[in-house]
This record gives structure tokens, C-alpha cells and sequence, in this order.
């Protein structure tokens, strides 16, 4: 374990599996590296369950290596059957552009971009793959990929007896191509992925190996599960998404503030960048110190995603609704919403201001924040759901229970 970004990685328990790890060490104590990261657009927004792979990768540019943020525009056209037990629904192009645009925003939140030696760029697979005619992929890799090779991934497996398409079937090998264009314009040597993606990222390795006999490597994370064992993510139906459209900075944290007691340790190493020697002493504490632990998690988890600024103002709206603010006041107010509300409205109706001119005015001046995410355009729409934290300046705090 020769490499300090290596044992980092270990400690924090990112690493499920390697390629060839000894290879891997050696080529980091080498030089600096270029590595990969890849994400389908199948939502407009990354979600925690995405975010090991892209915290890991984090490190690396931390560690002065240089990432590559790749958005699935192709492949996302096909959709990957790792994991799954039946095919994605074909999206529109219009959905694509939206999704793609929404993987931009995420991934920006978590990297330095721009032209430095180790900053980022992202890249989209569709500005590739769509140049290769059907003929012409075939022409060019038809004789890289065997019928026995492809059936023995466990992606394709599982999807056999459930009647897996030819479409799906051609996943594998769009991103071995990826992995192979990576490396020959950027000289991309690491690919990360989730667990459920080592299939389809050997391939790559194989198919850099056979067509330059060149050595690329894979090292994957573990999948993301809750205290149950079950997977994080969009459809298993429990996502807490990244960009603050979908989850806003003040639900971001409760998340995180409400990780049961068994993962925080877990949770301080994967999603937060405090020191390891401090997470140690900080995983010693039990009871009811746990819960100032738990509030460290969820500023430090947030702050990344989102800021300081909207860490601090979830912090204080939590603080304010769970009893732990001094000087703020923060009483509830039920209000019957069964469709959406203009902001105007909104906070006319829950008394926060008598006249719509005086709350109109709030906001354009930036002193309203709903779930921590500040609110200067007038013609806002609140959302109903089952509770929503209305911040008014600095010190008051309004929970809306609504009722339907």
C-alpha cells in the first residue's frame, strides 16, 4: 500500500475491487494519471447513491490526478441492464438534453473544471458514437467481442429469461468503446465505476488491450445500502438527489442528519472530507453525543454539495425545528394545499405576511428561503408536500404542515 491516495481510499472504504491493484499503485507513484467517471442520463440529477464513485473521484483530483466526468448520451439511448430485471423505457430527445444538462449541474458540484493539468472535463459519449453507421461499429469491433464473452457477464445473465433485447445487449460494448476513445485522445488510464458496473468496465479493458495492447485499469466502489441492505437509489424508489431542484440543500441535510447510528462512521468517511484521525475520535462518541456527530455529517455532506452558505442556512433551519436554536423561533402553521401555490400566495396564506406587496417584497429582496433554498423570483411555485420549512430573514422560522 505505497501510495498515500491508495491507503486514503482503503481507509475511507471506497474500494470494492481492482483490476490489478500492484499495477494501479505503481502507475500513481509514477505520474499523474487521468481517470473516468460515467453516469447515463436517465434522471436530470446525480443522487446519493451515485455519489461513492463520484466522492472517490474527488480524491483523485484532490491527489492532483485529472478526471473525466462522462455523460452516457449514447449509451443512455440504449440503457444499461446491470442490476436490472427488465428494459429502461426508450426517452425522448428532448428528455435526454434535459437529463444531460441536469448531469452537468451535478457533477460541476463536486469538481474543479476548467484547463489546469488537473482539472476537470466532461465529455459526452453520443459526440462519438454517433459518427459509427450500424455497419461501420461492426466493421470496426465486430471481431472484438465473442457471443461467449458477452454471455458471461452476470448483467446479461440475469436478464436472459426475462427476455433481455438486442438493444441492451449492445451496452457492454458501447462503453468498452468509450474506454478505448478516452484513452486514445486523453490518455485515460482508470476507469471508476459502481459494483454493478465491473462487467461492462473489463470490457474495456479488453478491448484496449486487443485493439493497441496498451493496460488500462478498473477499480470499483461497493453499492450504496441503507441499514436494511437496501440500494440507494432512484428506483429503488429512495433517492435524495443532488441538484436542489429535486432535494432541496434543507432536505439534503436531514438526510444525512438522520443516518442511522450504524452507518455514520461509514457515512463521515465516504461523504465528507474530515480527516480520518478526526472521524476516529469522533466514531467513539455514543448517545447522545451521537447527534452533534451526526450534525457534523450533514454540514460537512451538504457544504460540499451545495455550499457553505446553504449548509450553514440548513443547519439553522434544522436547529430551529428540532430545538436546537436559541435566539430563533420557529412555530408551525397547518395549511390545506391541494395544488401548487404562486410564493406570493404561499406566504400570505400561512401569515407570514399580511399584505401580498410586503411578501413580494421579501422576496425580491432575497429574505425567504423554503427547505433552505432562497427564493428571489416572484413568480415561484411551492409544491405541496407533507412539510415544508419557510425561512423569513435571519431569525424567523415558519414549519407549514399541509394538509390535502
Amino acid at each position: 500500500m505505497a501510495n498515500d491516495l491508495v491507503k486514503e481510499l482503503v481507509e475511507r472504504g471506497f474500494i470494492n475491487q481492482c483490476s490489478n491493484m500492484d499495477a494501479v499503485i505503481d502507475m500513481l507513484n509514477n505520474d499523474k494519471i487521468v481517470a473516468y467517471l460515467g453516469s447515463d442520463p436517465t434522471a436530470d440529477s446525480l443522487h446519493v447513491g451515485h455519489l461513492v464513485p463520484v466522492m472517490m473521484m474527488r480524491w483523485l483530483q484532490k491527489y492532483g490526478h485529472k478526471p473525466i466526468t462522462l455523460v452516457g448520451g449514447a449509451t443512455g439511448r440504449i440503457g444499461d441492464p446491470s442490476g436490472r430485471d427488465s428494459g429502461r423505457p426508450i426517452m425522448t430527445e428532448e428528455t435526454l438534453a434535459k437529463n444531460i444538462a441536469g448531469l452537468k449541474k451535478s457533477f460541476s458540484k463536486f469538481f474543479k473544471f476548467g484547463d489546469g493539468k488537473s482539472d476537470a472535463i466532461m465529455v459526452d459519449n453520443y459526440d462519438w458514437m454517433k459518427g459509427y453507421s450500424h455497419l461501420d461499429f461492426l466493421a470496426n469491433y465486430g471481431l472484438d467481442f465473442t457471443i461467449p464473452r458477452m454471455l458471461s457477464m452476470e448483467s446479461v445473465k440475469k436478464r436472459l429469461e426475462n427476455g433481455m433485447t438486442f438493444l441492451e445487449f449492445n451496452y457492454m460494448t458501447f462503453q468498452a468503446v468509450d474506454f478505448l476513445t478516452l484513452y486514445k485522445e486523453h490518455n485515460c488510464t482508470l476507469q471508476l465505476c459502481g459494483a454493478d458496473q465491473w462487467g461492462n468496465a473489463v470490457m474495456g479493458i479488453e478491448l484496449v488491450r486487443k485493439k493497441l495492447g496498451k493496460e488500462v485499469f478498473v477499480l470499483s466502489t461497493a453499492i450504496l445500502t441503507d441499514s436494511n441492505g437496501n440500494k440507494i437509489g432512484k428506483s429503488a424508489g429512495n433517492a435524495v438527489w443532488v441538484n436542489e431542484d429535486k432535494t432541496t440543500p434543507y432536505e439534503y441535510y436531514q438526510y444525512f442528519r438522520n443516518t442511522p447510528d450504524d452507518l455514520v462512521e461509514k457515512f463521515l468517511k465516504i461523504f465528507t472530507e474530515i480527516p480520518l484521525d478526526e472521524i476516529a475520535e469522533l466514531s467513539k462518541l455514543q448517545g447522545s453525543e451521537l447527534n452533534a456527530v451526526k450534525k457534523r455529517l450533514a454540514f460537512a455532506a451538504t457544504e460540499i454539495a451545495h455550499g457553505t452558505e446553504a449548509a450553514k442556512s440548513a443547519q439553522e433551519a434544522a436547529d430551529a425545528l428540532f430545538g436546537g436554536g436559541n435566539s430563533v423561533n420557529a412555530p408551525s402553521f397547518d395549511l390545506v394545499m391541494t395544488e401548487p401555490m404562486g410564493i406570493i400566495d404561499f406566504l400570505v396564506a400561512v401569515k407570514l405576511f399580511e399584505s401580498k406587496s410586503e411578501a413580494r417584497r421579501m422576496v425580491e429582496q432575497g429574505g425567504i428561503q423554503i427547505d433552505g433554498e432562497k427564493i428571489t423570483d416572484k413568480d415561484f411555485i411551492v409544491l405541496p408536500k407533507e412539510s415544508i420549512m419557510v425561512q423569513r430573514g435571519k431569525k424567523v422560522f415558519l414549519k407549514v404542515n399541509v394538509k390535502k
